[in-house]
């Protein structure tokens, strides 16, 4: 029998490769994007996340089996605060009920390596303490101090989530009801969101600098998908708050012995 899985981020990128992987696999996915998805919503707003809810709820008949919050900005923008931190936490939490119904269900969602390079401690905090208006005014100032600063938004959103995931994991409303809560940090993956970054071989070599992958380089985002893919499946039961980093060894290269 199908599964139903809800894809953010599924006009491009990871999103797209996920939702098309799972669809020939015979799955139901019910894509969200902001535009060209079965569901087109900003998830930067409330209004738009409020939106997600109910228009999900519609096209599934009130449960699914999987979330996959893969939508994520990387502007150096305050924007990007809004979608990759408080809309990724809202499509968790707001789908969450709808998981109730399923025999196996299933919740992930997308960081990065990116969350392993030092962040912004007053944006992290106010993302820590759950404040929207504080964190986007913290990452309008930042947006506006130029590439430096704003260029660290991006990772502390991502390192914000990954802890989010870690501190929520566990308790009664996810382990405790039965539905795995996870992350997967990927490396430099070929998406319209690195299209800058790796469009000539001087840019390539430099950001693989900053972003050591050893093993294969920069990936497609297929390979991301077949991780998503297994994640949300009915074979994995027990892993509970677990940031799998497919990243090229980006992770081992950077922290060495640490495993957190």
């Amino acid at each position: 029998m199908s599964r139903t899985y809800v894809v953010t981020g599924a006009a491009s990128g990871i999103g797209k490769a996920t939702k098309e992987l799972l669809e020939e696999r015979g799955e139901k996915v019910i894509g969200v994007d902001i535009h060209d998805a079965d569901i087109a919503v900003d998830l930067s707003t409330e209004a738009g996340r409020r939106e997600l809810v109910e228009q999900v709820s519609a096209h599934s008949g009130g449960r699914i089996d999987a979330i996959l919050a893969v939508a994520g900005l990387a502007t150096p923008t305050a924007t990007t605060a809004a979608v990759n931190f408080f809309g990724t936490i809202a499509t968790l939490e707001g789908l969450r009920p709808l998981l109730a119904g399923s025999a196996a269900p299933r919740a992930l969602a997308v960081t990065s390596m990116a969350s392993l390079f030092p962040p912004d401690d007053e944006l992290l905090a106010e993302f820590a303490a759950d404040n929207e208006e504080a964190a986007l005014a913290r990452a309008a100032v930042l947006e506006a101090g130029g590439a430096e600063t704003g260029g660290l938004i991006y990772g502390t959103t991502k390192r914000a989530l990954a802890l989010w995931i870690r501190r929520n994991a566990a308790t009664a409303n996810w382990a405790g009801a039965g539905i795995p809560l996870n992350g997967v940090a990927p490396g430099i993956v070929v998406t319209p969101m690195t299209a800058d970054l790796i469009q000539t071989t001087e840019a390539r070599e430099a950001i693989l600098q900053m972003v050591p992958m050893p093993l294969n380089g920069i990936f497609e985002p297929r390979s991301a998908a077949y991780l998503l893919a297994w994640l949300s499946s009915e074979e994995n039961a027990h892993l509970c708050g677990q940031i799998v980093f497919i990243d090229g060894g980006s992770d081992v290269v950077i922290r060495g012995d640490s495993t957190w």
